[in-house]
């Protein structure tokens, strides 16, 4: 049994923590609050990640550790910066292996379906920040100092996406509630989404097998839906009507922003809804023999969940 150190309790986080627990580790799951899953396996420990010497101590003698934080989608600048620094660091004192889960924003607006070969050259400055991360932990690992591996996955959805997902609480809820669904951009162009657990089982598998060290790969992810598809398909699954759907107007878009911070942020990542955006993940299932959760099973699972909880709250 072995020591894996998960930074970010909150989804992909937990999932995570579920998943190497599966898999036999022990793992320690930290975050600001100290929250997160409650099971056997886990030890949960409240940590601010960006003190550097606490969490070498806390990371010490683990086989990995794993960035899954998600900082205020507004104050990825601020935050992202000096976290990353602090776990690379740790993880190079530590000799620990870095994981770090990442998205698709360091590539910037593409015409084609993304690899792990494309370069990052994204001109907002979310996807900046997240290119710059990646290429700092990548120049530490060609350097000798430590051990890295990325993993890169579309919007994902799944149990316990709540928040601002684009296939989450805000949508499924109405969807399954009969009532109009506001969507961004072109609700019909194709758009990949990526099942939570198939990112957890990613994360497990690159902090522990060596031939994923060195280099990102992209979470095994189905064929591309367009919003209109997925949502009708939750509809179909849940029993519900039609989706009727809502697009927000760009003039509408770009004015809501100037008030709601995270309207404001989207804008940058709004080509991710008004063109094709396909994620390619043949090398990860091919070197892993792994293939994405069916997608109607995904489905299936997530709507049973988002069913219970409705009962729970009634």
């Amino acid at each position: 049994m072995s020591l894996h150190v998960i930074i970010g309790a909150g989804v992909l986080g937990t999932a995570t923590a579920t998943e190497l627990v599966r898999r036999g580790h022990q793992v320690r799951l930290l975050s600001r609050s100290g929250g997160g899953a409650v099971a056997a396996g886990i030890e949960r420990l409240a940590i601010d990640a960006t003190d550097t010497d606490r969490l070498t101590m806390v990371a010490d003698g683990a086989d990995a550790v794993y960035n899954c934080a998600n900082p205020p989608y507004d104050r990825w600048t601020i935050d992202w910066p000096p976290l990353a620094a602090s776990v690379l660091q740790a993880a190079e004192r530590t000799g620990a292996v870095l994981v770090t889960m990442s998205n698709l924003y360091g590539y910037g607006p593409v015409d084609h379906s993304m690899t792990e070969r494309d370069r990052l050259l994204a001109t907002g400055h979310k996807g900046r920040v997240r290119a710059v991360m990646w290429q700092q932990a990548l120049t530490a690992d060609q350097a000798g100092r430590v051990r890295v591996t990325e993993a890169r996955a579309s919007d994902y959805f799944g149990p316990g996406v709540r928040g601002e997902a684009h296939i989450g609480e805000r949508t499924i809820l109405p969807v399954l509630d009969g009532r109009t669904v506001r969507v961004f951009g072109n609700p019909d162009m194709p758009h990949s989404w990526t099942y939570v657990p198939d990112i957890a089982a990613a994360l497990a598998t690159l902090g522990t097998d060596p031939r994923a060290w060195g280099r990102a790969w992209h979470v095994p992810t189905n064929a591309p839906l367009s919003q209109r598809a997925m949502l009708r398909d939750i509809a179909r699954i849940g029993a519900a009507p039609e989706p009727r759907l809502q697009t927000l107007p760009g003039w509408a878009f770009r004015a809501l922003g100037l008030v709601v911070p995270f309207l404001r942020e989207l804008e940058e990542v709004r080509y991710q809804f008004e063109r094709p955006f396909i994620i390619d993940s043949t090398e990860y299932q091919t070197t892993f023999a792994v293939e994405p959760t069916p997608i109607e099973d995904a489905l299936r699972a997530t709507v049973a969940w988002w069913s219970a909880q409705r009962r729970a709250v009634a």
